[in-house]
């Protein structure tokens, strides 16, 4: 017997308590072992529109809904006794009369009548209608006959959000990226006579469960985790063939690392000899992608051999000793030493540490800049402070000294490392013949001229997927100056899969409506739009820490008691400074907390904690943003060291992404708080 789970199935798991959930998968477990069991509790539904809708009984009061056939089961909806009874009641599954894919449909004539949440807020720009539509387009992209009218007579954003809720999701997918004015990549029909469960969108949403174990795997994560699917929006950015650097955009939980993720599978499976590199910006975040990759490969284990999933300074290392041998990278540490001693033998000037540092950090080693007459007319791009020739030439004599200093010591600099291998690599010596760039707007410019050289001029050589507004730990520069041109390449992803509607627009406000790079690209923030509602962020000052913490304390206790697990989640705070204040608010709450320290994996029963920075990549259904003081966020610290006018416009630019990075990571519950003066950031999410 085919056994098989769907995802309207794990989704309605992850809304129950957690002993709930407990009973639930004892009894999936213990349908896919024998669902001829006599020990199981199969009850026929009265009167149902669908005659093979069954429940089974998990416990007193919660049923398991099954569609059951001789040769086949698959296992529905979980929820408590009269919702369980109440959406059988209403669905049926049916083939698409058009696509051929076996769909889970709700019965139009159940649903008196749609009405807007009054949540939802009514200022929101409204979206294209639908006038040329036609039925017959309708139906290719998987609407169900019985709801094209309803479909026709949409009018706006608030409107569409509410629809959407009724229909399958390929066909609310395919509405969302027709209102943001995109053209939704359909996949053509089956043959007449192929199994329904083959189409690709019925392959999404229905998985066959073969083992205990993969069955388990499912049940312990949300269907987006184990199952890594595509939509119809990202589909084209994976399969679409570029002449040179393409890249990805669009806003927190639009995506992109899941275009990523099968875009770099994409083309190992194109080019049997391809080896393709995906690469991010840390060993953390590699880790996850390595996971995912493993999942969506499956056991094809030629393909994953051919797709190295990596951090990206790793690979630089890897690469550089191979060919030049190994050699120490310096820390921050042994930088400003070197920049020290080099200023104090140096007279006639007055620059700070700080500005040295800077200087050095941003210009003189992120442009592997070796002679004075490079620095003389470099145009220090994005650095306001003016340096006269005669400035230059003193600075110039502290940063050729500091270098001597490093590389008498035996140190080479990442940012050499990766300059070095990027001039004198031997195209024949290195591993990737492409590259898969995840979180791109972190790159610095010697890892991009790596990778330029790498594979930039090839046909599909470079793709980017990355959001300007997640931009927290590198300067804006231009790319096209090292020769990766992303112009009539670069695409935005508008559909937004895991946030609600009223966080994005909250958070969004943090941004504005538009970012442009250095070389004019702009990410345009209007016109995304998320598939999913819930009530709105709450945002609240103190004037103590200690009430800011009874407060957060209370908070988390609700959500315990709605359900939320603790693990669902995560308190940020912008430093490790601030820590304590949020390890408190969880212990009063009465849960444990496990710092994220780095490793960016939760631990079951626990609340997560970390600082912003370590949200990046993190998703919970819950999140509490902490200590939102002034002089907390933007830091004072970095605003204290700041070398020029450009270094202060840029903190407070990535204090800013920070803070919308945190808020981001929150699925349907945000609380932002403050226990002090609060941060002037406050006054523009509210």
């Amino acid at each position: 017997m085919e056994f098989r789970i769907a995802s309207t199935f794990t989704d309605s798991l992850s809304k129950l308590a957690n002993t709930e959930q407990t009973s639930v998968k004892s009894t999936v477990y213990d349908l896919q072992a024998n669902p001829a069991n006599p020990g199981l509790q199969f009850h026929r539904l009265d009167k149902p529109k669908d005659p093979h809708f069954w429940s089974v009984r998990s416990n007193q009061d919660i049923r398991v809904i099954v569609h059951r056939l001789d040769q086949s089961l698959l296992v529905c909806y979980v929820d408590h006794h009269d919702k369980a009874y109440k959406w059988a009641e209403n669905r049926k599954l049916e083939v698409h009369p058009t696509t051929g894919a076996a769909q889970i449909v709700e019965i139009r004539e159940t649903v008196k009548e749609i009405v807007v949440p009054e949540y939802v807020e009514v200022e929101q720009p409204r979206l294209p209608l639908f006038p040329q539509i036609t039925d017959e387009e309708l139906l290719k992209y998987g609407v169900p006959e019985s709801w094209i009218a309803d479909v026709k007579a949409i009018t706006s954003e608030d409107g569409l959000l509410e629809l959407v809720d009724h229909l399958p999701d390929e066909a609310a997918e395919a509405l969302l990226t027709l209102a943001t004015g995109g053209k939704p990549d359909v996949p053509e029909p089956i043959a007449t006579g192929t199994n329904p469960f083959d189409h690709p969108d019925a392959q999404r949403r229905f998985r066959v469960m073969t083992d205990l174990e993969e069955l388990k795997q499912a049940l312990d994560e949300p269907w987006e985790k184990w199952a890594i699917f595509l939509h119809p929006a990202q589909r084209q950015f994976v399969t679409r063939d570029f002449n040179g650097p393409a890249r990805v955009s669009g806003s927190a939980g639009t995506g992109k690392t899941v275009v990523a993720l099968h875009r770099a599978v994409n083309l190992a499976r194109r080019d049997p000899q391809a080896h393709v590199l995906l690469a991010t910006f840390s060993s953390e975040l590699a880790m996850m992608l390595r996971t995912k990759i493993g999942r969506l490969v499956g056991g094809d284990a030629k393909l994953a051999e051919r797709i190295d999933v990596q951090f990206l300074d790793y690979v630089g290392r890897r690469l550089y000793e191979l060919q030049f041998g190994k050699k120490n990278i310096p820390e921050e540490q042994d930088i400003r030493e070197a920049l020290a001693n080099a200023s104090s033998s140096v007279d006639g000037h007055s620059f700070t540490a700080n500005f040295l540092y800077s200087e050095w950090n941003e210009v003189i080693d992120a442009w592997q800049i070796k002679e004075w007459e490079v620095y003389r007319d470099f145009a220090r791009l994005g650095r306001k402070t003016r340096l006269a020739e005669s400035k230059r030439e003193v600075v110039w004599r502290i940063f050729e000294q500091a270098g001597n200093d490093l590389a008498d010591r035996g140190f080479v600099t990442l940012a050499e490392m990766f300059g070095r291998l990027a001039d004198e690599m031997p195209v024949d010596n290195h591993r990737y013949d492409l590259a898969v760039i995840d979180e791109a707007q972190d790159l610095n410019p010697a890892q991009l001229r790596f990778l330029a050289a790498l594979a930039g001029e090839k046909p599909n050589g470079l793709f980017f997927a990355g959001d300007l507004g997640q931009r927290i730990f590198q300067q804006a520069f231009s790319w096209r100056s090292l020769g990766v041109d992303v112009r009539g390449r670069s695409r935005t992803l508008r559909v937004n899969y895991r946030t609600s509607h009223q966080i994005r627009t909250r958070a969004d406000r943090l941004l504005g409506q538009e970012i442009a790079d250095v070389d004019g690209n702009i990410d345009v923030r209007q016109g995304t739009v998320s598939v999913f509602d819930g009530p709105q962020p709450v945002i609240e000052t103190f004037d103590s820490h200690e009430d800011e913490i009874e407060r957060v304390a209370d908070w988390l206790r609700d959500l315990f008691s709605k359900g939320i697990a603790p693990d669902e989640v995560g308190v940020f705070v912008r430093s490790e400074k601030e820590i304590d204040r949020a390890q408190q608010a969880v212990s009063q709450a009465g849960a444990a907390s496990s710092d994220l320290n780095h490793l960016l994996a939760k631990t079951p029963g626990s609340v997560s904690v970390g600082t912003m920075h370590l949200a990046k990549g993190l998703e919970f259904k819950a999140v509490v943003v902490m200590a939102c003081d002034d002089e907390i966020i933007p830091s004072q610290e970095r605003i204290s060291s700041v070398a020029d006018e450009s270094d202060l416009r840029e903190v407070y630019d990535t204090e800013r992404h920070l803070l919308y990075v945190a808020c981001t990571r929150a699925r349907d519950f945000l609380l932002i708080t403050s226990g002090n003066v609060p941060s002037e950031f406050l006054s523009d999410l509210t």
